[in-house]
């Protein structure tokens, strides 16, 4: 087992607490013993291999894990020191604290605007200035206002896919988050989105925690202020190493975290 305090950071506070977190589906256990501190406003990475489990770890922190049946949680996951899973919790409120943008862009079926707005007029109401005011903000805010300003009422899906994904990111900052997972949000874009992408998470971090799984080390080079690894042991996700990105990819440390997984790199 890793300890947790060697993921946290001495110049940040600890935003997310993950506490002995295990998931199984039926008798097949996917992650056990997991901890992790995630600092407050900084990109934390989360890399290794298919099959380790990353995507179901990040589901768990805000949650998403839920809407699938099959799968038992055990363990803890804390924000502001407060258990997500305290039954006074409410989800809804949670998804909002904790967003999350998915590999490929979930867009409704309706304008623009309306995708932009989904989330914050389920959890309030907006009259029509407020709503204008935030549907801009959240699309300035996402590098996408200036290439759809005239054409809120545009079906979205005629996007392309790289404005897709960042009217998705809108769409979650629209809330106001205090932390964003984000599973592999470039897998499928070309090199001028992903670059796109990688510029708003860095322009995010210093107000939003960024939680970001990726299989490219070279994305978690250029982004991340900190990394977690996981790997398999006996087909179960573990986590391997954790601790700041310039060390864990070095050359030494990259070779040991490595020979743990049974050799290839921790994004094979």
């Amino acid at each position: 087992m890793v300890d947790a305090t060697t993921c946290g950071t001495t110049d940040a506070r600890t935003i997310l607490h993950v506490r002995g977190l295990a998931v199984s589906a039926g008798p097949r256990a996917l992650l056990r013993d997991i901890d992790l501190a995630i600092p407050e406003r900084r990109v934390f990475g989360i890399i290794g291999p298919s099959g380790a489990g990353k995507s179901t770890l990040l589901r768990c922190l805000n949650r998403l894990v839920d809407l699938d049946e099959s799968l038992h949680v055990s363990g803890d996951v804390e924000l502001d020191g407060r258990s997500i899973f305290a039954p006074d919790v409410d989800v809804d409120t949670l998804r909002a604290r904790v967003g999350i943008l998915f590999q490929q862009p979930a867009i409704f079926p309706v304008s623009i605007e309306k995708n932009v707005l989904f989330g914050a007029r389920h959890l309030r109401r907006l009259d029509r200035r407020a709503a204008a005011d935030l549907a801009e903000r959240a699309l300035r805010d996402a590098a996408l206002w200036d290439e759809v300003k005239d054409r809120l009422d545009a079906p979205a899906v005629k996007l392309s896919v790289g404005q897709q994904q960042r009217l998705c990111l809108a769409r979650a900052l629209a809330l106001d988050p205090e932390v964003l997972l984000m599973d592999e949000p470039t897998s499928a874009l070309d090199v001028q989105s992903t670059d796109a992408i990688e510029r708003l998470i860095v322009r995010l971090a210093p107000r939003c925690t960024i939680v970001l799984v990726t299989h490219d080390i070279d994305q978690a080079r250029r982004v991340t202020d900190r990394l977690a690894c996981l790997g398999l042991r006996d087909g179960v996700g573990r986590l391997v190493q954790c601790g700041p990105c310039c060390e864990l990819l070095d050359g030494r440390t990259n070779a040991e975290v490595a020979e743990r997984l049974g050799g290839g790199s921790c994004c094979d």
